[in-house]
């Protein structure tokens, strides 16, 4: 673990991981699961989160107690796997902004090709936290990241599931400043560009699709 990758290692995170990567395991089981690991990863990454303090009342007393602070943040989901990590993060910061950015990976060249941006207003007073389910090339991601930028974005968090060593790299070259939180850095790439040991094609997983 460094500045710029942070491996959540609590148990409860490992264990649906291992669950998630079986070849056997269903989509809606999959889904599921990814939902509930996707709250776990939450906690760890909205760690920076401003908070202030203010005066309410309990049934006891008057306190001062803390609450958050600032603009909303923007969870931005890297179309279409990031909508698996979106979901869950969603059920426990229902407040939060969203934004989406569509982004596919050419099979032949593995460079990302955009078809679609929307993302909230004030990017530059949130903080903004990217979410795709597989750090692989790093391509997709990179891209991604130049986008929020381009959009005024100036604190940005990556949350993925899985991160290959060449994907954590290649963002750390492109982009030092926006800190990566995955629950796994896995082996390498093959030579289709996939993650190995990896756990497949998280959108088809997720989707049921091929």
């Amino acid at each position: 673990m460094n500045d710029h990758l942070t491996v959540v290692d609590h148990p409860l995170v490992q264990h649906k991981l291992t669950l998630m990567r079986r070849k056997e395991t269903s989509t809606s089981e999959f889904r599921q699961l990814l939902r509930e690991i996707s709250q776990l990863l939450a906690y760890e990454v909205t760690r920076p989160l401003p908070i202030e303090m203010r005066k309410i009342e309990t049934p006891m007393q008057e306190m001062d107690a803390p609450v958050l602070a600032g603009r909303k943040l923007a969870l931005v989901s890297i179309l279409r796997a990031g909508n698996g990590l979106l979901d869950g993060m969603l059920d426990l910061i229902p407040s939060a902004r969203v934004g989406f950015v569509g982004l596919y990976r050419d099979e032949e060249t593995l460079e990302p090709v955009e078809y679609y941006f929307k993302v909230p207003s004030e990017m530059d007073k949130r903080l903004v936290i990217a979410v795709d389910p597989m750090l692989a090339t790093g391509n997709s991601s990179v891209a991604a990241i130049d986008m929020l930028k381009k959009a005024g974005a100036t604190n940005i968090r990556f949350l993925c599931l899985l991160a290959a060593p060449e994907g954590v790299a290649r963002m750390k070259e492109a982009h030092p400043d926006v800190p990566i939180v995955t629950a796994s850095l896995d082996d390498c790439l093959n030579e289709k560009g996939y993650i190995v040991p990896g756990l497949g094609d998280a959108g088809d997983r997720m989707f049921g699709t091929k």
